[in-house]
């Protein structure tokens, strides 16, 4: 396994990371030099794998974290009263824009199935919307020259 192939695992992985998100890693991918295409791709795709089984599991995970986080005491709302304020506000086409940015892709799905939309529509959606901010953003880095970063260094 030759050195790119080891950063895309790298973004792969810390894509599918609940805590990071895609349009967080592709960035850093490319500011190693990674190829684009192949930054975006695993990027998405470990973001999406997250994105679906938070989907398919978002009852049980928003219950289970909002266990733990009940002993807690804290001023600062966590990511789930984020997204969910979000969910109620603007409703599953807003939760999916602006989550990717704002509250986490995983935690938007967990809070979108438990408000009652169907896990492989909120999958599907806040996929989509990831995609749109990650492509948009990789774009931005190269029309400005951002990428290639780590061999001026």
């Amino acid at each position: 396994m030759n050195l790119e192939q080891l950063g895309l695992l790298g973004v792969f992985l810390a894509g599918a990371t609940p805590w990071l998100e895609a349009v967080v890693v592709i960035p850093a991918g490319l500011l190693f030099g990674l190829d684009p295409f192949w930054v975006v791709a695993a990027g998405l795709v470990g973001n999406a794998i997250t994105i679906f089984l938070f989907a398919y599991l978002g009852s049980a995970i928003r219950d289970w974290i909002r266990s733990k986080r009940k002993d807690k005491t804290s001023s600062k709302p966590d990511r789930f009263a984020k997204a969910q304020k979000l969910f109620d506000r603007y409703g599953i086409y807003g939760l999916a824009a602006l989550s990717p940015v704002l509250v986490g892709t995983q935690f938007a799905a967990a809070i979108a199935v438990a408000a009652g939309v169907k896990p492989l529509r909120t999958a599907l959606l806040i996929t989509a919307a990831t995609a749109a901010w990650a492509i948009a953003i990789a774009s931005l880095m190269l029309l400005i020259g951002l990428d290639r970063w780590a061999q001026f260094v």
